[in-house]
């Protein structure tokens, strides 16, 4: 069975600090690219970082500079290092692994945690 369990959100206050957590099983972790992928309130989902399978990682303009995305493939956990919080990152955060090859794609998704951001 695959699982995807995203852990670490939680209420900060402005220009502080978070650390998310993707623990995952029952797929080759290794080889998926690793995302994370927020959804802020009446808003829909936004890409925030990704992560492939070869360490290579990329990052939404509006995160860039204070977020940070790692991979643990002997522990198959994603992470997501948070700095400088602002209230506009105020979101639920989904943890999500794709894998293609040809015209077939796994995608699998967690169930996301609450990230607050506010004084």
């Amino acid at each position: 069975e695959v699982q995807l369990v995203e852990s670490g959100g939680g209420l900060v206050q402005p220009g502080g600090s978070l650390r998310l957590s993707c623990a995952t099983s029952g797929f080759t972790f290794s080889g998926y690219t690793m995302s994370w992928v927020r959804q802020g309130p009446g808003k829909g989902l936004e890409w925030v970082s990704g992560i492939n399978s070869g360490g290579s990682t990329n990052y939404a303009d509006s995160v860039k500079g204070r977020f940070t995305i790692s991979r643990d493939n002997a522990k198959n956990t994603l992470y997501l290092q948070m700095s400088s919080l602002k209230p506009e990152d105020t979101a639920v955060y989904y943890c999500n692994a794709l894998y293609c090859s040809g015209d077939k794609c796994n995608n699998y998704w967690g169930q996301g945690t609450q990230v607050t951001v506010s004084s």
